[in-house]
């Protein structure tokens, strides 16, 4: 955490907090945040595929859900293997499903990101500099790499719904 010995604690807390809802579902500067892209998808957009091996929207959002539970896990000291998809990091979308299993879909990653926020409100100030459980990252860097992950996944599924209606 270069640069920040000097803030106090709580304010590395806000500023954590912040770059979450900024990239996950407050307006930005930047453009599009991740729940943003979501909106007014439809299960037949969510489930469509660029071409055979490539991930759709579906299952951009269960990655983008599964990291910000394993990120939790990591800073909260969590048994894994509780995400409700067998696997890590890549989870296959269903072949069909209707807007009662997309509206689910979207309902994890918004419950994933409740409980990561709540993490990092209670997570300890003095920790932020030290490396989260399983992993050789800091506190901080893993939380601002949530907010950079959810940004890098808005962008991509701005990219899919342009490119359904090329």
């Amino acid at each position: 955490m270069p640069g920040r010995r000097n803030q106090s604690t709580s304010e590395i807390t806000r500023f954590l907090l912040r770059a979450l809802d900024q990239s996950f579902n407050h307006r930005t500067w930047h453009g599009t945040n991740l729940r943003g892209s979501l909106r007014r998808l439809s299960p037949e957009q969510a489930l469509w595929r660029p071409a055979p091996g490539r991930h759709n929207i579906w299952e951009e959002v269960l990655h983008a859900a599964y990291w910000k539970y394993a990120s939790r896990q990591r800073l909260v000291r969590g048994k894994r293997g509780q995400f409700p998809f067998k696997g890590c990091n890549w989870f296959p979308s269903p072949e069909s499903a209707g807007p009662r299993e997309w509206k689910q879909a979207r309902a994890l990653l918004e419950q994933t990101h409740d409980f990561l926020l709540q993490a990092v409100a209670q997570f300890p100030p003095s920790r932020f500099h030290k490396p989260v459980y399983g992993s050789k990252w800091s506190a901080f860097d893993t939380i601002l790499g949530v907010a950079y992950h959810d940004i890098y996944h808005a962008g991509q599924i701005q990219l899919l719904k342009r490119l359904q209606r090329a």
